[in-house]
């Protein structure tokens, strides 16, 4: 039996589609071991159908590289050489050329000094120099500038790279940005050890057009640095939507464009039985009940349904979110009270995720109410198959790739982003003739079959064997 290696910097739970990967390639026949890195307190082990699945902890990590990983690896894309720079030698770590900054390390001290400034006075003030900082370690080390501009990207290393070599994979599938150059040093070390692995990214979002998890100026240009320089190492790449995959091949020169993975949910599931979201929400069936599920940030917009039910009066909204205390949520909750819809806002934590489409079903339309930015307008996101596996009509903000399917199938309707009277707008439509939306799902030009994960599944199946099977 062939062994995989999956990564992703993240602590699995909650993470759909990488747990959906796991499990179906087990399914699939494979030696599946899927680790994740996050702050935990310790190790956790458990088993995902035939897949393992092992939390590393981050918290004694630091962010220095690792001894096995400064004697491997210089970089096919013009990046830096690990065993010049990563192990902070003088010509490389830049140890003999720092005086370009003193000036402005010495003005950040100044500006900051004894808590003078209100913190996005700071924020403000600080921006000159990271922006002088990127500068510097670019002109440097290019790509490589990451070992200085953003080096916590060591701790994943450290905690995985040593699991991995140990596991010793025929192929290693990492997911999001933050793990492809693990992967690719554990490739490198295993190449140079004799023995031929594969190497699999899987780009959940395009970088580019992500916001910053960060608020400074070095966190984007370091993380692009970084994906750079380790891309060339992929074999193969997947992602989530053709039109990433234009992005990337246009992006990184790739050889070979991205097979599609999309992020659809299992078709059939085991569970015998799945909690209500009506009935968790204490509502009768003939209440108008609007749902939201996943992460809660600004750009969500979910903002923007608070402000519109005071236009709906007698419409309900449940927030299927991963942490109902989380302090954005809290805020959520608050607006709607000075709205004075608190009454109607229901906040509910994430079920499991064979479990989510059921739960879903009892409400009457689902929510996409996305700000424009770039990556929210060209991917077909997870809650978008959900909600059409659970049957329910979509309104979802006019975000290109979103917006055009929903016109395209007649699953929903499209309002203006930000704007709650035309978000209104589009739920009362909804709820006049609920029958015409979910016709769509139905007969034989439904989009259902091929949103599925089992249909993804085969395809990642099929990728893992064209790589490791053998060629003259």
């Amino acid at each position: 039996m062939r062994r995989v290696v999956m990564l992703v910097d993240n602590a699995v739970e909650g993470d759909s589609r990488v747990q959906k990967a796991a499990r179906s390639a087990a399914d699939a026949g494979w030696d599946v071991t899927l680790i994740g890195c996050a702050h935990v307190d310790a190790e956790r082990r458990w088993r995902l159908g035939d897949a393992e699945v092992r939390v590393l902890p981050l918290a004694d990590a630091r962010a220095t590289p690792p001894a096995a990983a400064s004697a491997v690896l210089s970089s096919p894309r013009g990046g830096a050489s690990a065993s010049g720079r990563d192990a902070g030698s003088r010509d490389g770590s830049g140890l003999r050329g720092v005086s370009g900054l003193r000036g402005v390390s010495g003005l950040r001290a100044r500006l900051l000094a004894r808590g003078g400034l209100p913190l996005r006075a700071a924020r403000l003030a600080r921006r000159p120099v990271e922006h002088a900082e990127v500068r510097f370690w670019r002109a440097r080390l290019r790509d490589g500038a990451w070992r200085r501009l953003e080096p916590g990207l060591w701790d994943y290393e450290r905690v995985a790279g040593p699991v991995v070599d140990d596991l010793r994979p025929d192929l290693i599938h990492a997911h999001d940005f933050r793990m492809l150059g693990v992967a690719a040093r554990a490739v490198d070390r295993a190449r140079a050890a004799g023995r031929d692995v594969k190497l699999v990214w899987d780009a959940h979002e395009w970088l580019p057009g992500a916001r910053p998890r960060r608020d400074n100026a070095r966190w984007l240009p370091a993380h692009l640095g970084y994906v750079r320089e380790y891309v060339g190492h992929a074999d193969a790449v997947v992602t989530v939507s053709d039109t990433l995959a234009d992005l990337l091949v246009r992006d990184h020169d790739l050889p070979e464009r991205p097979t599609v993975i999309l992020n659809a949910p299992i078709a059939a599931t085991t569970e015998t039985s799945a909690p209500d979201l009506r009935k968790r929400c204490g509502l009768p069936p003939d209440t108008p009940l609007l749902v939201y599920s996943g992460a809660m940030a600004v750009q969500r917009g979910v903002d923007t349904v608070v402000e519109a039910l005071p236009l709906l009066p007698g419409v309900h909204l449940a927030l299927v979110v991963a942490d109902p205390a989380a302090a954005y949520v809290r805020q959520v909750v608050a607006r709607a009270a000075r709205h004075g819809v608190g009454d109607r806002v229901h906040v509910l934590p994430y079920v499991p995720h064979r479990q989510l489409v059921a739960f879903l079903a009892t409400a009457d339309i689902g929510l996409i109410p996305l700000h424009h930015w770039p990556n929210h307008e060209i991917a077909l996101i997870t809650k978008f198959f959900e909600y059409a596996h659970a049957r329910l009509p979509i309104v979802v903000s006019d975000v290109r790739t979103m917006a055009e399917t929903v016109r395209a199938t007649g699953q929903g309707e499209v309002f203006r982003a930000r704007d709650a009277a035309d978000l209104a707008r589009a739920v009362r439509a909804v709820l006049a003739d609920p029958a015409r939306y979910r016709a769509a799902y139905e007969g034989e030009d439904s989009p259902l079959p091929g949103w599925t994960w089992e249909a993804q599944a085969e395809r990642l199946d099929a990728l893992y064997r064209r790589l490791l099977t053998p060629t003259r």
